[in-house]
């Protein structure tokens, strides 16, 4: 029987979380880098022993770590590329004669069939790439180099590339969000950047349709469906049907489209889930009920999902790269919060159990389907 592993990153260190098949009683391991900032962990779909993980303090910089046994072990790689200087920043060098700063790694995109190649992103947004398992990190420049860079500005967060999603059926196909400057597209393995906003409408920003400027918050596609895209921008819930060319608003009967997160089932690529929040003022539950909303049909129509989630006096966040899904049948969803808790279900959303309470805040959760 498959099992699923869930890697946790917090705002005080990381966690790995295990359960066989049928996804009821988790063990807890951890914290891993105790005190450090952890804002993503991800695993190689190629090797379900291969694990990257962006370590990061405000005062020793930002360090990326390996693991090769699942989350056991780690190993800091990609010294190689990083420099000590200022206190808060580390360096990494992007091919020019003077190394270039940035905050943090957002996120980690491992290659969907060599466990050595993984895309970042980071902050300030930029995209790199390793094909040595971390060693060395080449940046494409392309993406920070576009001619509407001069655009890009942070958004509340900081200006984090924090989405990167790879085409399945075309290695040279990249899509890519930054807050506050949109959605990019590659089609040529990252030389050449398409900003793909047509259809988003930012009523905060100078021009509200304008090609550049609005605040993605995350984005998600079924590999079985790479044409369609789905989005969840600082305010709107929103579908493409055409690779990110053009965008069509599908919030529907939400209470309220602003948000953080939005996935997609495993095994449906109609079926999506999202964490909607009173406001960009409030991040919390409206009436302070926490409810996962569900569209079958790719948006428009959806349903509260609330059995097993607290329903009054709730007012945690769930942060952009806090939901991710399994590939068991029924599909496994895993949310967690800024209150600590990581929440389950084990039936595609019709209930839900908190696996785990307590944790510092928590940044992201990837699931990992094991053999």
């Amino acid at each position: 029987m498959s099992s699923v592993r869930l890697l946790v990153g917090t705002k005080k260190g990381a966690f790995v979380l295990t359960s066989d098949g049928k996804r009821e009683k988790w063990d807890v391991a951890g914290p891993h880098f105790s005190g450090w900032e952890m804002y993503h962990l991800k695993g190689s779909p190629a090797d379900p022993n291969r694990i990257y993980a962006s370590q990061t303090s405000g005062w020793f910089g930002q360090q990326v770590q390996r693991s090769d046994d699942g989350g056991k072990t780690w190993n800091p790689v990609g010294n190689k590329f990083i420099y000590d200087g200022v206190p808060g920043t580390h360096q990494w060098y992007d091919g020019t004669p003077h190394p270039w700063d940035f905050k943090r790694v957002w996120h980690f995109e491992p290659s969907l069939t060599d466990p050595d190649t993984v895309y970042a992103g980071v902050e300030d947004a930029a995209i790199f790439k390793t094909n040595d398992a971390g060693q060395t990190w080449t940046e494409l420049p392309g993406l920070r180099n576009h001619s509407t860079g001069n655009k890009w500005t942070p958004g509340a967060g900081g200006m984090g590339l924090h989405t990167i999603i790879l085409d399945p059926t075309n290695d040279k196909r990249i899509w890519i969000a930054i807050s506050a400057a949109g959605a990019f597209r590659t089609d040529d393995g990252g030389a050449t950047w398409k900003p793909i906003n047509k259809g988003l409408t930012s009523k905060y920003i100078p021009d509200p349709d304008a090609e550049i400027g609005h605040c993605i918050h995350h984005m998600a596609m079924h590999p079985k469906k790479p044409g369609t895209l789905f989005m969840q921008k600082h305010w709107d819930v929103l579908r493409s049907d055409n690779s990110g060319d053009l965008w069509t608003r599908v919030s529907g009967n939400l209470p309220t489209d602003f948000g953080f997160v939005i996935d997609v089932n495993a095994n449906e690529p109609e079926t999506i889930y999202v964490v909607p929040i009173k406001s960009d003022e409030h991040h919390y539950p409206m009436d302070g009920a926490l409810k996962v909303y569900r569209s079958k049909s790719g948006g428009n129509e959806w349903e509260p999902l609330t059995k097993g989630l607290p329903q009054q006096n709730c007012y945690v966040n769930v942060l952009r790269d806090a939901m991710s899904v399994d590939q068991l049948d029924k599909c496994g969803i895993y949310f967690g919060t800024t209150g600590g808790q990581v929440y389950a279900s084990n039936n595609a959303g019709d209930s839900w159990q908190a696996i785990v309470h307590d944790l510092p805040a928590v940044y992201s959760v990837e699931a990992q389907t094991l053999p």
